[in-house]
């Protein structure tokens, strides 16, 4: 890498931003959610499907992003990238009805998803002998523009501000990072600067060790991803500040991966990880049974828990299985947002049919939905989902519990396990 034409700083900081813009599209996009679901009449099913088609473009383009950026190189992903968010963004904020929002959000799922392609093998290759840390500094980003998103939401709703304008200054950071990187010179990623083969790149990923933290990546995704996305819809009738609960956990985030660095030098990435997964479950039991202001409590434990889980999972494949290069961080990245769509369909469907079977028999739930404020009809929904929210939460907290379990021998089985390098491994 030649420090001459290359400015580590610029080219990070320009990442920042553009996963930024990717992190904005949650936090709007679950701020709007249920706004969305009463202007153009779609049910938690139909919410689900666009919700989740956000986390089955992102592996989409993340997977296929990881296997070319070698080839192509990682400043021709991001020129896509940002025209992916481009289209996107527009797309939404003139969307008419569940085609529409669809087709927009698949588009930037693709585009969140070559974001990351390129940018986690950047941080990489800028940061050889910080990699988890840096990662983890990167990743900061995400939950920092959800809180910017939800306080967006929250604030611009207060000012009767409508959600187009909310999605629409999407377009403002979208614009600075594709300047930023239409103007920097790139470094090749640390696979290619190594020499390793392709063929050995493909090999690697058949270690048992990189098909354990694919299994795990599934499971971490879900816990933090699907109940940031989902909670202002399942805990709206529990507490008056639902969106706010969103907030709190990824202000958490924000703070534990600023401070990431002396927690993985103390702890080690696979240490970070069983703690991570100790608290999530903690979180979410507290999520699931409580109301009022104990809700908040559930909230911070929950953020403390998932704040490492995305960066130092893949900065633990990135330390310990380098060989895989930027296929292997990129498929740890598409499989925890495959797992996320996947699971956010099931349990679209799954809340629908919680409401019905709370709901007096033979009850349609499209006619309940739509029935006045205030009516019968309305109050015996608005009690339903009161009930179903806590029950989804608590069907999720097996999956943290399962990770304890996982993490905790991956830490006994790492204790004596040299690190390797690409010139050794």
């Amino acid at each position: 890498m030649s420090s001459v034409s290359i400015n580590r700083n610029q080219l990070f900081w320009a990442s920042c931003l553009a996963l930024l813009v990717t992190s904005l599209s949650f936090g709007i996009r679950a701020g709007i959610l249920n706004r969305l679901g009463v202007e153009f009449q779609l049910n938690a099913t139909q919410l689900g499907t666009i919700a989740a088609t956000a986390f089955w473009g992102f592996p989409l383009a993340v997977i296929l992003g990881g296997m070319v950026v070698d080839t192509i190189g990682m400043k021709k992903l991001l020129v896509l990238a940002f025209l992916f968010h481009l289209a996107g963004i527009l797309m939404t904020v003139f969307a008419g009805g569940f085609w529409s929002l669809f087709l927009s959000t698949l588009l930037i799922g693709i585009a969140n998803g070559t974001v990351e392609a390129a940018c986690n093998p950047l941080v990489a290759a800028l940061f050889p002998d910080n990699k988890t840390t840096k990662l983890n500094h990167f990743h900061l980003w995400f939950p920092g523009g959800i809180v910017i998103g939800t306080l967006l939401v929250y604030f611009l709703d207060k000012a009767g501000i409508g959600w187009q304008v909310q999605v629409g200054l999407m377009l403002i950071p979208t614009l600075l990072y594709g300047y930023f990187f239409s103007k920097l010179q790139f470094p090749v990623t640390e696979r290619v600067a190594a020499g390793v083969t392709t063929a050995e790149m493909y090999k690697s990923l058949l270690n048992p060790l990189f098909l354990f933290m694919i299994v795990c990546m599934f499971g971490t995704a879900i816990t933090e991803l699907f109940t940031g996305q989902w909670i202002d819809v399942l805990l709206r009738n529990v507490t008056d500040n639902a969106l706010l609960i969103l907030t709190v956990t990824t202000g958490v985030m924000v703070i534990g991966r600023g401070l990431a660095e002396p927690v993985v030098h103390k702890l080690s990435p696979q240490g970070v990880l069983l703690i991570s997964a100790i608290l999530s479950a903690i979180g979410l039991y507290i999520l699931g049974h409580s109301s009022g202001n104990m809700v908040f409590l559930g909230a911070l434990v929950f953020g403390m828990g998932v704040c490492y889980f995305w960066p130092t999972m893949i900065g633990f494949v990135a330390e310990n299985l380098p060989k895989t290069g930027a296929v292997g961080l990129n498929l740890m990245g598409g499989a925890g947002m495959f797992a996320v769509s996947v699971y956010m369909m099931f349990m679209g469907g799954f809340y629908d049919r919680k409401l019905i079977s709370k709901l007096p028999e033979g009850a349609d739930l499209k006619t309940y939905s739509e029935a006045a404020p205030g009516t019968e009809m309305a109050n015996a929904l608005t009690a339903a989902k009161t009930a179903a929210g806590p029950e989804i939460i608590n069907a999720t907290l097996t999956i943290p519990i399962v990770l304890t379990v996982a993490f905790a021998g991956l830490y006994v089985y790492m204790r004596n396990r040299q690190k390797p390098t690409l010139l050794k491994a």
